[in-house]
C-alpha cells in the first residue's frame, strides 16, 4: 500500500511539471505596439504598449499586457521620468485555459546616450510594485540597456535600416510571497537582437528573437515590434 501511495505521489507531480513548465524547444511569439507622444511643447507627455505574447506562435495565450503612464522631461535634460500603471493576464503552458492577473505601479527613467557618429544607447532603470492574485505585495527591479545601430545611415530617421539590441536583467525586491512560499532573488534575464526599419521619422517596425531565461528554464520568443511617437 505504501509503495502504490510514493508511485501515484510521483505521477501526479510529474503531471503537474508536464502541464506548468513551458516547452523549451518550442519557439513562443511576442506581438508589441509601443508608442509615446508629448503634450504641446510642455516637459509632460504620456506613453504606453500593448503586448500580446504566446508560448507558441499563436494561439497559447503568455501573456496579455497593457501598460501606460504620464512622462516628464526635466528642462534642459534628455531624461525621461515615467509614472505608470500597467495589468497583466498570464496564461498556463499548453492546452490549460487558467489564468492570473497582476496589476502593477512602475516608475521608470531613460537615459538616452550616444556614442560616435551612430551608436544609439539607452540605459532603462525601472522600479515596479506588484499586486499579484493570490500572493503577497511584491517589488522588482529592473535594469535594459538598449543598442540602435543604422547600418544605412548615421541616423534613425525615415529609411534607416539598423541593427537593435538589448539585455534586461530582472531581481526581485522579496523573496517571501505568501503561503510560505519563496522565488529567487534572479527573477529573469531577456537577451535581444533583431533587424529595424525606420517606416517615417515616428514610426519604426522591428523583427528579433529574445532569449529568455529564468531560475527553472529558458525559451526562445521570436518578436514582432512597431515603435510610434507623435
Amino acid at each position: 500500500m505504501r509503495h502504490r501511495i510514493i508511485l501515484i505521489m510521483l505521477i501526479s507531480l510529474s503531471c503537474a511539471s508536464a502541464v506548468g513548465q513551458p516547452d523549451e524547444d518550442q519557439a513562443g511569439a511576442w506581438y508589441m505596439y509601443f508608442g509615446s507622444a508629448s503634450l504641446g511643447n510642455g516637459p509632460l507627455g504620456v506613453q504606453g504598449d500593448l503586448q500580446y505574447r504566446n508560448w507558441n506562435l499563436g494561439g497559447d495565450l503568455e501573456q496579455l499586457l497593457l501598460r501606460g503612464g504620464a512622462t516628464w522631461t526635466p528642462s534642459a535634460t534628455n531624461v525621461k521620468l515615467t509614472l505608470g500603471y500597467a495589468y497583466i493576464r498570464t496564461g498556463e503552458f499548453g492546452s490549460s485555459t487558467a489564468f492570473s492577473e497582476e496589476s502593477r505601479i512602475y516608475q521608470e527613467a531613460l537615459l538616452p546616450q550616444k556614442i560616435g557618429s551612430r551608436l544609439y544607447l539607452t540605459h532603462r532603470f525601472r522600479y515596479e510594485q506588484r499586486f499579484v492574485q493570490n500572493q503577497d505585495f511584491r517589488t522588482r527591479y529592473r535594469y535594459n540597456l538598449f543598442l540602435n545601430l543604422p547600418l544605412n545611415q548615421s541616423d534613425l530617421s525615415q529609411g534607416a535600416i539598423y541593427l537593435a539590441v538589448y539585455n534586461e536583467l530582472f531581481v526581485n525586491g522579496q523573496r517571501e510571497i505568501g503561503s510560505g512560499r519563496t522565488v529567487e532573488v534572479f527573477d529573469r534575464n531577456r537577451t535581444y537582437g533583431a533587424l529595424g526599419y525606420s517606416i517615417s521619422n515616428g514610426l519604426r517596425i522591428q523583427f528579433g528573437w529574445m532569449r529568455q531565461t529564468t531560475d527553472t528554464w529558458a525559451k526562445n520568443q521570436w518578436q514582432c515590434s512597431a515603435h510610434h511617437t507623435f
